[in-house]
């Protein structure tokens, strides 16, 4: 399977980015593996003709709106994210009207109608370089509720507006159970992501983005890590450094969407070319600015 995809991609001219979430299969033929910051950039650089994202919906939009003219495909229909679909246009368009002075920082987790509404975009890893870059005392963030919630606390002199968006795996992950798991590894630092539910970044070593747990975790001179954020990284990180451990928050802590990501559907994908992401130009062009903010920022 892995050989014919290789050889696919060659045939197709494409290039196939992965999330961290997805299987590590799929990291075996990924041309790039990262968050979403890195997978944004990787997107926008692209000259292959076809780019396959194997993540959800929304990060293939990202790279269709970042990348316009190329052909994008996601290899499985249904990978969705419940936190995107946590906020719509409307509702948006009601804030936004409730705080006419507020400027707009949306979580890249979100829909491409939701980004053209917004000022600029922000992923875990650069949401304070965001908040901090803009010169407004007041802030609507949108939709993660928990990430808003730690960017706000950096920023005491500025009024956060939130909704009640959260990804229903992270938020899953609670002060309590980070509490159980540091009684079961005392010795253990804490690496957690700032999508988790309340409390969690109070009790953490390290809070930041999945590429920062990652760069973390490999740097730190403990042995012994209790991490955060989806189990593929887990995994991932025991690979990485066999002389580590390292012990998931909880148990069941994996995003089934992310997992829909099979070589099989890979491979199908490359072969038919199904699934292509289309966006109207309107919205690809009000999305951009605010994509192309980020990543100038």
């Amino acid at each position: 399977m892995i050989q014919e995809i290789l050889r696919l991609k060659k045939e197709k001219n494409a290039l196939i980015l992965a999330h961290y979430y997805a299987p590590l299969a799929i990291w075996q033929v990924a041309d790039r593996v990262g968050d979403s910051l890195e997978l944004s950039r990787a997107a926008a650089a692209a000259e292959e003709e076809l780019i396959v994202f194997c993540g959800v919906r929304f990060m293939a939009e990202s790279a269709k709106i970042l990348n316009p003219k190329k052909k994008v495909i996601l290899p499985v229909a249904d990978a969705g994210c419940p936190m995107a679909d946590m906020i719509e246009e409307k509702e948006l368009a009601r804030l936004k009207a409730e705080h006419p002075e507020a400027a707009v920082i949306c979580y890249v987790n979100s829909s491409a109608a939701v980004k053209a509404l917004s000022d600029i975009c922000c992923t875990s890893a650069g949401a304070l370089k965001v908040a901090a870059s803009r010169p407004e005392k007041e802030i609507i963030f949108v939709p993660d509720r928990n990430l808003g919630a730690f960017v706000a606390s950096h920023f005491p002199e500025k009024t956060f507006h939130l909704i009640d968006g959260h990804c229903p795996i992270h938020n899953a992950c609670s002060a309590a159970d980070i509490r159980r798991a540091k009684e079961l590894h005392p010795a253990a630092l804490v690496a957690a992501h700032p999508e988790c539910g309340e409390g969690v970044s109070e009790l953490s070593d390290f809070v930041g983005s999945t590429s920062g747990i990652l760069d973390y975790c490999k740097k730190s001179k403990a042995k012994e890590f209790i991490i955060g954020t989806e189990e593929e990284i887990v995994w991932a990180l025991t690979k990485a450094c066999p002389d580590k451990i390292f012990h998931p928050a909880k148990d069941g802590f994996l995003c089934a969407d992310m997992k829909k990501n099979t070589p099989e559907a890979l491979y199908r994908a490359l072969e038919t070319e199904e699934n292509e992401i289309l966006l109207d130009e309107d919205t690809v062009t009000a999305a951009a600015r605010a994509l192309e903010a980020m990543i100038r920022l």
